[in-house]
């Protein structure tokens, strides 16, 4: 944090960049999920599953986070020390 608040660009690049990394990861467990599942891997794939709805969830949290980027908390202030 400086001064004046936060970079809210740069914190939207950033957040932004794990939400690609998290969906390639959920891509490549959907792929595993499917694997397990046509090799009778009936647990394995069903916790893949979950994982993968899981991530799905997070990303949703990342956009939620970006999208209250814009909201400011008025209770706040900045003193300089």
């Amino acid at each position: 944090m400086c001064e004046g608040g936060i970079n809210t660009g740069q914190m939207k690049l950033a957040v932004a960049m794990i939400n690609d990394s998290l969906a390639l990861s959920q891509q490549h467990l959907e792929q595993l999920h499917h694997l397990a599942d046509q090799g009778r891997r009936t647990a394995t794939s069903a916790d893949l599953a979950q994982v993968t709805v899981m991530l799905g969830e997070a990303r949703e949290k990342l956009e939620s986070a970006v999208a209250n980027l814009a909201v400011t908390d008025d209770d706040v202030t900045v003193e300089r020390l």
